[in-house]
């Protein structure tokens, strides 16, 4: 492979890694969907994203390399990257609805009530009292974070395929090896710069009355990103 199309394989490689992750919602909203109701450090954040962002990635980079092997066109792949894409949403929405659920089960389980007390000398006086956990419970937040990395080890990354191929029907590894790199950093890079933004502005962002619903509110956003992704196609 030439000089030249190297370099324009590592700038589509670039380009496309940054611009088909800011167009996709759902790159990033579900994770600081997930960070602001369960209260995630910072790095706990970028740690998960990361690992998504990777499993993301490898998925699809590792489907390029099977497809290369057994003589596939890229049309065959990007016919199973479509397969993949579907089931991702729809695993994605459903998630988000179950995570929804359970998260107004748990905010009515804690909505506060009163009890009323009678003392030995015969006062009566009554307080609020709530039966909400403090926290989810960590196994509950464990189970959360695998689903969303299976979610993400499903999503595809479609623009990925034809610049993979090109290099890999050369039989041009280090060419291949650079392209992929730079798309899975930029990719992965750009999931992480916008979460952290987001993170940063979000935890300032006082819910009131409603951080009861976080859980909630949560499932409903992951809901919505799987929806907007489906329907806008990105």
């Amino acid at each position: 492979m030439s000089e030249g199309s190297l370099v324009a394989l590592v700038i589509t490689a670039l380009s496309l890694g940054s611009i088909h992750t800011i167009l996709g919602p759902d790159h990033y909203v579900p994770f600081l969907a997930l960070a602001r109701s369960g209260r995630w450090s910072l790095r706990r954040t970028l740690v998960i994203t990361g690992l998504c962002g990777l499993g993301h990635v490898l998925s699809s980079v590792l489907l390029g390399l099977v497809g290369v092997a057994a003589g596939l066109a890229v049309s065959s792949l990007e016919g199973v990257e479509g397969t993949r894409g579907e089931i991702a949403t729809w695993a994605l929405i459903a998630f988000g609805l179950a995570y929804g659920a359970w998260g107004l089960w748990r905010a009515l389980r804690g909505k506060p009530h009163t009890h009323a007390h009678v003392h030995a000398d015969g006062e009566i006086h009554a307080h609020p009292h709530g039966h909400e956990v403090a926290h989810a419970h960590p196994h509950g937040a464990s189970r959360a974070v695998w689903i969303l990395f299976i979610v993400f080890v499903l999503g595809p990354c479609e623009p990925l395929i034809p610049v993979l191929m090109f290099p890999a029907a050369a039989h041009d590894w280090f060419a291949l090896g650079l392209v992929t790199g730079v798309f899975a950093l930029t990719t992965i890079g750009t999931m992480l710069a916008v979460v952290a933004a987001g993170w940063l502005g979000l935890r300032a962002l006082p819910l009131g009355p409603l951080e009861r619903y976080a859980h909630a509110l949560a499932g409903g956003v992951l809901a919505l990103s799987g929806v907007a992704v489906m329907t806008l196609g990105v």
